[in-house]
């Protein structure tokens, strides 16, 4: 009985030291939900494995609720936090977070080579790695000379019911929606999504919907991210693929961000990941594999990849962004017919 005692107290005293010490399984792990395209962010995560010695345990969005899915259950846990870090595919959602106080402001040394623009100054959110929205046009259907090279040429009537959006309640589609609210102002940008509507434009289950829907030639051309696109011209298919607006409003930019979660239950690993994220290591592993532009200079980009130097960006405030876009989803939710 004394030896059992013994033996019950020694695993106790050992518990205690490798808490204490970091080396218990709980504290040796990192815990990260993510928007990024799991396709693309899990071999950033199992890099970072390999580097840090830390397991991540990664909780991925779905293609058709993206950065909503993630975002709405980081805000449901914020009595319990279970997250460490957020790794958003858009720069516009983790403002929603700042705004409840759910992030903790980190500065990383990673993060001081990285455009001052597009992070935060307090440590708040750090952008990273970013895509652009496009048009995808399918050339076999769309002759050259007749290239959509505008979002407004969704609502022209000689593409009636051949052009095709995501999901306006979901993902990026919902932050340039949003990003034309407060370009544009109110009247302006419901009269443009009111004109989609009477054209028959196409409302896609996602982004990577709208690529299959060109692809396949069931549209003409959609309005999808560079990712999206990407893919399709990996996949051989006969499309071109165009940055809109270069005269005028510009294409839309969105790095993804990483945020470190406030009271999350490893803050030591989180950091380590959010460094790891930022890194001028990642942003080539996400140009290489996602085709997301990279936000530093000297990171290499394979053929086709631009540099947000290369296109005309849309000027925007995110912030401004991410409150139009909690203001705007009752009427959303109205046009979707939801």
């Amino acid at each position: 009985m004394e030896r059992s005692r013994s033996l019950t107290r020694l695993a106790a005293v050992v518990a205690e030291l490798l808490l204490a010490c970091g080396c218990g399984r709980r504290a040796r792990e990192v815990v990260v939900y993510t928007s990024v395209d799991q396709v693309f962010s899990e071999p950033v995560f199992r890099a970072f494995e390999r580097e840090s010695g830390i397991p991540v345990r990664a909780v991925f969005d779905t293609e058709e609720t993206k950065s909503t899915g993630a975002l709405n259950r980081l805000i449901a846990e914020s009595a319990n936090p279970q997250a460490d870090v957020f790794w958003s595919g858009d720069p516009v959602r983790p403002f929603l977070l700042i705004k409840r106080g759910l992030v903790e402001p980190y500065l990383s040394r990673q993060a001081q080579d990285l455009p001052p623009g597009l992070r935060g100054a307090d440590g708040s959110w750090t952008g990273v790695a970013a895509r652009a929205r496009v048009l995808l046009v399918n050339r076999k259907l769309v002759p050259a000379q007749e290239t959509p090279r505008s979002i407004r040429d969704l609502a022209d009537p000689r593409w009636k019911g051949k052009a095709a959006i995501a999901n306006p309640l979901f993902g990026t589609t919902t932050m340039h929606v949003a990003a034309l609210f407060a370009k544009w102002g109110d009247e302006p940008a419901r009269a443009f999504l009111d004109a989609l509507k009477a054209n028959g434009v196409r409302i896609a289950s996602s982004n990577g919907e709208v690529k299959r829907l060109v692809v396949a030639g069931e549209v003409a051309f959609g309005l999808t991210d560079t990712d999206d696109a990407n893919e399709a011209r990996k996949e051989g298919a006969d499309v071109e693929v165009v940055h809109p607006d270069a005269d005028e409003l510009g294409a839309l930019v969105m790095p993804t961000a990483v945020v470190l979660m406030a009271k999350g239950p490893h803050p030591d690993a989180g950091r380590k990941l959010v460094d790891y994220l930022l890194s001028a290591e990642a942003e080539r592993q996400m140009a290489a594999a996602a085709a997301h532009m990279p936000l530093r200079p000297g990171v290499p980009t394979p053929q086709g990849v631009l540099r947000v130097s290369d296109i005309r960006a849309m000027d925007v405030d995110y912030a401004r962004v991410a409150e139009e876009m909690e203001r705007i989803q009752p009427w959303l939710r109205q046009w979707a017919g939801l």
